[in-house]
């Protein structure tokens, strides 16, 4: 067993006092052997050092303190047989996104109509026409490539988070990540125009079940998840 620390620098926030879930479980994913999902036992908190508990197997948990945070457990996603919109499509859609009239969180750093380019991913999910999906025209900035120009892993991981909260909830009241499980087959680049979908799976009371996916320019699917969000029975900042 051996022990680490994260920390989650502000400007990846969601809430505006909590991580992106996404970007979060991304980072937190990195650090298992193996496919996981990513539970979220309470919000990530910002700046401030996270212990990580390696406990075998793919087993991670973030301790703030003696808070559990976050853990993981081995887990596979099965790619979607789903076809992706034009990029045309996707922002024609992207101008139904509620969360320009209406967003709990403007400053998130996925979906936040408040962040500038450059800054934030500015991923505005929308309704597709005939279909029950939201999508998003993306072009990843060049801040968030490593040194082969192709998105970080991580960012890739935001990317799938909030189009699969405006599927499962389409009038953008608030609903937080509980858990998050992605693959990602490839890398996008930096620059690329790429589309975001997101369609809701299953709900129960709260809880709601999320499928996202992640194309390139080509429209050829490079990454996917499942979520799990909750909406809380009072809504938290």
């Amino acid at each position: 067993m051996t022990e680490r620390s994260v920390t989650i620098a502000r400007r990846f926030c969601g809430p505006p006092t909590s991580a992106n879930g996404g970007y979060f479980s991304g980072v937190v994913a990195a650090l298992a052997s193996r496919s996981v999902a990513v539970r979220l036992a309470k919000p990530p908190p910002l700046d401030v050092p996270l212990g990580v508990e390696e406990l075998g197997e793919g087993i991670l948990e973030l301790r703030q303190g003696d808070d559990l945070i976050a853990q993981t457990r081995p887990n596979e996603v099965t790619a979607p047989p789903i076809r992706p919109p034009s990029y045309l499509e996707a922002i024609e859609a992207s101008r139904r996104y509620v969360g320009f009239a209406h967003h709990p969180f403007p400053s998130c750093f996925v979906c936040g109509p408040q962040r500038q380019r450059g800054d934030g991913l500015r991923i505005f999910p929308g309704s597709l026409a005939g279909r029950d999906v939201v999508v998003a025209p993306w072009v990843a900035d060049d801040s968030l490539a490593a040194e082969d120009g192709k998105v970080r892993a991580e960012f890739m991981w935001a990317a799938l988070d909030c189009p699969g909260w405006l599927a499962t909830v389409a009038d953008a009241r608030v609903a937080l990540l509980g858990e998050l499980s992605a693959h990602i087959d490839r890398r996008v680049h930096a620059g690329e125009h790429c589309v975001v979908m997101g369609w809701p799976v299953a709900r129960d009371g709260r809880k709601h079940e999320a499928g996202t996916a992640l194309f390139d320019e080509d429209g050829e699917l490079c990454a996917y998840a499942r979520a799990i969000w909750i909406e809380p029975r009072a809504a938290a900042l």
